[in-house]
């Protein structure tokens, strides 16, 4: 009780203090906005002045300094002014003038005595000679004015720059006295009353405190006792997962820590379950996220169900899942037990309304085998699970030490990579695609990676790691820029427009941002539509949800053209060519290359062919490689051909000279071959 009311009147006096130091800080405001105020008015007063009255004066004014102040005073000039002035003032606080030339002479006073006084060092004039206006507040206990002697008054006064008129250099100045005795009274008027009101309010206030001190100290022990409970619920909170209910991340590594170092002791295995659910993304983007939380709980309940008494389950995050072992079972055993994990889980479980069967891949570390440090058995059970995703998914692998080595060097490429995406590394190549005429309508644009030092990389090389560091957004961006800026840079260098393609990446299309992406490039180029083309798999459009869906009709309605890129190759539904906005089938180079020597080759490019007439689909044969080849391509009626026959991918200056020329490979060179 002493504590807190040593507390209440430190408290108290740290109020008074503040209450004073803002009382301070008013009377401060108060006053400088009294001084700005009159500072316009009188320059206000000064501007009449100057256009009313001063080019009378002028020049008296500029010869005042040369007649002496007892001559200056006799001047008829001066009562003329006085009574210009005192007419002037009439109605305003204005209670005594002043007027100085350039030289600080006061040439005219309403108090006679002053003029012909030399006021040069004066603060205030030489501010105002130097075209910035000077106020102050004073307090006078004795005040000569026009209207006689004031006693006890406050005053300002301010020097205001008289300018020659229609310029801004100035020619004289003006000190004007204002009367503001009663604004001043109002002023500590009001201070007197809010002082009066806060320490009356601080007293009550203060009267208020040490009540309710006294009853804070009688709640303090039941809030004690209520901290320890939301100590204790903090804390389940921060070591367990908020939708599963499973220990999270923080309790995970805690307790493999623990085992770790109980098996040091005692000698004994610690295994780490690294669990990851196949193709997770497609449940929330099909199904919706409350769908996938769903899934998530079923799963969660079903690993807890699946191991053995005395293992430990734990949600890392997202679709990922780990199970600690300790002390880890023989390799039958862990074996047997990621068997079972996948049987459970992949029993059907209902979604959002839906029957949904879930697969997953695990991966299985064992200290001390495996790794010394809890971190690192981690990392490499994470490796073998992504062997098993990498080996077809929906299995389990045992982690070995060639795992490291490959990881090792992917996070080498995945380095290199962020450097080249910062460093502007990437070019385009670009491949023509003809008529059968010869003549180039076309270029697929191909993206290539200089390796620092490897040198220039195919797509093959990189693509892979590229999606799954999220950097192919980025990078596709790029690409689509690019291309749109050298298709523009075609058609206005005097040559026949080029319509150019891009591939799009799985992980671009269902970004969700690829129309925008598209537009933004299209407007920055100021590229025509119809000359960009997007070449997506069959595997990307027959996963396509309604979602992706609104993707491709956004794409056409922008005006783009969309490929299906090789095609024949991928899934034989055919059901999305009907009800997505197709413009273009590219025939795969497989096909074509079995054209001459397999019936089934023949028979397939027919099949694609008679589906695209049949249509209205554009037919674009790729890796057209030999004259043979454009020869056996003939009876199809394919109207594009690409492949190296026609030009292997080039740079955009090399690829000048085929766009402005036709390939000298017609058909009917192709028919002599």
């Amino acid at each position: 009780m002493l504590r807190s009311h040593r507390y209440v009147l430190i408290t108290g006096l740290v109020g008074l203090l503040a209450v004073a130091a803002l009382l301070v800080l008013y009377r401060h405001v108060a006053f400088t906005s009294l001084v700005a105020h009159e500072e316009r008015s009188n320059a206000a007063l000064t501007q009449v002045f100057a256009n009313s009255v001063w080019p009378g004066y002028a020049d008296f004014t500029a010869e005042a300094g040369h007649l002496g102040p007892a001559v200056l005073a006799q001047r008829s000039e001066i009562e003329r002014l006085r009574r210009d002035v005192i007419r002037l003032m009439q109605g305003s606080r204005v209670v005594k003038v002043k007027l100085y030339d350039l030289h600080g002479l006061t040439v005219f006073s309403t108090d006679p005595r002053q003029i012909g006084q030399d006021k040069r060092d004066n603060e205030g004039f030489r501010s105002a000679r130097a075209d910035e206006p000077a106020s102050n507040v004073t307090f006078r206990d004795s005040f000569d004015s026009f209207e006689g002697v004031l006693v006890d008054r406050n005053v300002v006064s301010s020097y205001i720059p008289i300018h020659e008129a229609g310029t801004r250099r100035v020619v004289a100045v003006f000190e004007v006295y204002s009367d503001v005795t009663d604004l001043v009274a109002g002023i500590e008027a009001t201070q007197t009353r809010i002082t009066a009101g806060v320490i009356i309010t601080l007293s009550a206030m203060y009267l208020l405190v040490l009540a309710v001190v006294r009853r804070a100290d009688r709640v303090i022990a039941h809030q004690e006792a209520q901290r320890r409970e939301d100590r204790a619920r903090i804390r389940y909170q921060a070591y367990h997962d908020a939708l599963t209910g499973l220990p999270n991340r923080t309790g995970f590594t805690e307790r493999l820590g623990e085992a770790v170092e109980r098996a040091a002791i005692a000698g004994h295995e610690v295994g780490v379950l690294f669990l990851d659910l196949d193709r997770f993304k497609r449940i929330n983007d099909s199904l919706g996220h409350g769908a996938g939380d769903e899934v998530l709980r079923a799963a969660a309940s079903r690993i807890a169900g699946a191991v053995r008494e005395g293992d430990s389950v734990y949600r890392m995050g997202g679709d990922e899942f780990t199970v600690i072992l300790d002390p880890a079972p023989g390799p039958d055993q862990l074996a047997a037990l990621a068997e079972r994990l996948g049987e459970r889980l992949g029993a059907p479980m209902t979604a959002a309304g839906q029957s949904v069967i879930v697969t997953a891949s695990s991966g299985i570390a064992v200290y001390p085998h495996d790794a010394d440090r809890p971190e690192v058995l981690v990392k490499n059970a994470d490796a073998a699970m992504y062997r098993a995703k990498e080996s077809g998914r929906n299995r389990a692998c045992f982690y070995s030490s060639d795992l490291t080595e490959q990881a090792l060097d992917q996070l080498r490429l995945e380095t290199l990579l962020r450097q080249g995406v910062r460093d502007g590394a990437f070019e385009l190549h670009y491949q023509p695609r003809v008529t059968p005429s010869g003549q180039v309508i076309g270029a697929e644009a191909l993206l290539r990676w200089q390796h620092p030092t490897q040198g220039l990389l195919p797509p093959a090389c990189f693509l892979p790691a590229l999606e799954h560091n999220g950097l192919m957004d980025e990078v596709g961006a790029w690409v689509l820029r690019e291309a749109c800026r050298q298709a523009k840079r075609w058609c206005t260098d005097g040559g026949a427009p080029v319509r150019v393609s891009v591939n799009i990446s799985g992980q671009q299309f269902r970004s969700g941002r690829l129309a925008d992406t598209v537009r933004a490039a299209l407007a920055e180029a100021d590229l025509a539509p119809g000359l960009l083309e997007l070449e997506l798999t069959e595997s990307i459009l027959i996963d396509a949800t309604d979602a992706a869906a609104t993707t491709l009709d956004g794409l056409a309605a922008l005006g783009v053209a969309i490929a299906v890129d090789d095609f024949g190759t991928g899934y034989s539904c055919l059901n999305y060519l009907k009800h997505l906005p197709i413009h273009y089938l590219k025939v795969d180079r497989t096909f074509v290359h079995g054209l001459r020597d397999d019936p089934r080759d023949a028979a397939i490019v027919g099949t694609i062919a008679a589906l695209a007439h049949s249509l209205g689909l554009g037919l674009v044969a790729e890796g057209v490689e030999t004259r043979a080849d454009a020869r056996a391509l003939e009876r199809f009626e394919c109207r594009e051909l690409q492949g190296w026959l026609f030009g292997r991918p080039v740079p955009a200056a090399r690829f000048d000279a085929l766009h402005r020329r036709p390939v000298v490979v017609p058909m009917a060179a192709a028919r002599g071959a």
